[in-house]
């Protein structure tokens, strides 16, 4: 480690190692991060990032190596232990209790208490003042169950924040945030950089590694590649040194291809009795995508579609013909599918192998008079493995152990076995590295060159720019306006996209 780059060091890790059965998660990696700056940590999925974040959280126990935190060891033997050393963690993956309230999931760890027993008052109001923080706008007496993936995602934030720290570590923390929600997060960085805490950031997003960032720390395969002042690079040496070789451009060409008959029709479809009315419509060829603020109906349509959720009212037809989907079970019979943004909790089931999750939607092609073909079923998961690049020891290694960008890619895998005529996908590069991302997007087109319809949700408004034909913008429950590629404008998209919140439903 050089030296001058650890003077003032808050954390220091030296040659920190970790295996797992197959796989060397961590080999010699290096880091040290400085009181009061915000430490990048990036890399593609499976290069190290969440391994070396438990290590430091205590989830994990390294092999080998040395880490000091304040200057003394550092070996915390559990979570418990690493927080009270000072670090604060937001995992990638959400660790909060659907059936508690957001105030007691914020404070489960440390309640206020008064005379011995809860004190629910002073409880209700410190969460008030956190939500406010974070700019989330839930009462905290909501039960988490009723949030949205994102809302979630702000209250692991707002958690991680309940207790003072000297480290806080974000994983992922705007993977599914809108461009205003990031902004207020970024502003409360900021002040935490102010006031002396030591952050570590990871993110896909580049431009927000450049625009908060003060130095980064990359990881290949496991190993360290370099540690560098932000300020002395740009996005295509970054990204050189995070997959090793040159991308040409963010995201694959968009061509021109045939389109052809609707594939998909919802007509005047309500999500609740209360909600608006939606009609759009979804042709063979072509990638739709779906934008909207966080909360603006976009997912609860598309459950609703698949029948994950029971609509109110309205018409689906496939292929123009008028069709019940009561249950998902149904949607796939229908040759639709729906790769889900909460891949946790609803996309797998993360101690069954990756073989097995791979073939849940089509277990009819890997068994025969009702028996499991094994040797079938592992030949087509390490062919899809292959197609995309799944980092894994084998295709019997259980999904829990792997990456979450991978798992994301098992999600995909499945849908992609099941050869679906409809793809709808919400939010599927989150927590996706810059060379996963582009072989996903690339992915979906060729699905549409192929043929099939793709709908697409996502909160990256430049991701739904990069590579769809053209947009549904939903507002409020509604769908506020169509926006074909020729007409793609950001600011006219976000104009759509807040306009249902404005008084009188009036154009932003």
């Amino acid at each position: 480690m050089n030296p001058e780059a650890a003077a003032g060091a808050i954390l220091e890790v030296t040659g920190l190692t970790k295996r797992y059965p197959g796989v060397t998660a961590l080999d010699g990696v290096d880091l040290s991060v400085r009181a009061g700056e915000i430490h990048v940590l990036i890399g593609e999925n499976g290069a190290g990032k969440s391994t070396l974040v438990k290590c430091l959280a205590g989830l994990e126990h390294p092999d080998s190596g040395r880490m000091t935190l304040g200057g003394a060891e550092h070996r915390p033997g559990n979570a418990a232990a690493a927080l009270r050393a000072g670090i604060q963690v937001v995992h990638q993956e959400l660790a909060l209790l659907p059936a508690l309230t957001v105030a007691e999931n914020l404070f489960l760890q440390h309640m206020p208490r008064r005379f011995g027993i809860l004190d629910r008052r002073e409880m209700r109001g410190r969460a008030e003042g956190l939500l406010a923080q974070v700019g989330l706008e839930v009462s905290p007496d909501t039960p988490v169950a009723r949030l949205g993936i994102a809302q979630m995602q702000l209250v692991e934030i707002a958690k991680a924040l309940s207790t003072e720290c000297r480290l806080l570590i974000m994983d992922e923390p705007t993977a599914t945030l809108t461009p205003r929600e990031t902004a207020t997060l970024f502003k409360v960085m900021r002040r935490l950089r102010e006031e002396g805490v030591a952050i570590i950031f990871i993110s896909h997003h580049l431009d927000e590694i450049f625009e908060i960032g003060d130095r980064v720390t990359v990881l290949r395969n496991g190993t360290g590649v370099a540690a560098r002042d932000i300020a002395e690079l740009d996005i295509p040496e970054l990204v050189r040194m995070m997959v090793g070789r040159d991308l040409a451009a963010e995201y694959p060409p968009v061509t021109a291809r045939a389109v052809g008959d609707e594939l998909l029709s919802v007509r005047d479809l309500t999500v609740t009795p209360r909600t608006p009315a939606i009609s759009f419509a979804v042709r063979a060829g072509e990638v739709v995508g779906v934008a909207g603020l966080v909360g603006s109906g976009r997912t609860e349509a598309m459950r609703a579609i698949f029948g994950a959720d029971r609509a109110a009212g309205g018409v689906i037809a496939v292929r123009g013909k008028r069709t019940r989907v009561p249950n998902p079970r149904a949607a796939v019979r229908h040759g639709i599918s729906f790769l889900t943004e909460d891949r946790k909790a609803q996309g797998l089931v993360l101690d069954l192998s990756i073989a097995a999750n791979l073939s849940l939607a089509g277990l009819s092609k890997v068994s025969s008079s009702g028996l499991l073909r094994r040797g079938v079923e592992n030949d087509a998961a390490r062919a899809l493995s292959e197609k995309l690049r799944i980092k894994a020891s084998g295709p019997e290694q259980t999904v829990r152990a792997l990456s979450g960008g991978n798992q994301q890619k098992v999600v995909l895998g499945r849908w992609l076995a099941a050869d679906a005529d409809l793809l709808i996908v919400d939010e599927p590069t989150r927590g996706i590295d810059v060379g996963a991302r582009y072989e996903i997007h690339q992915l979906l087109l060729d699905l549409a060159e192929a043929g099939k319809g793709v709908l697409m949700v996502s909160s990256d408004l430049s991701e739904l720019i990069g590579i769809c034909d053209r947009l549904i913008v939903f507002s409020a429950g509604r769908i506020t306006g169509e926006v074909a590629r020729a007409d793609f404008d950001a600011e006219h998209i976000l104009n759509l996209a807040y306009s249902g919140y404005l008084k009188n439903g009036g154009a932003a």
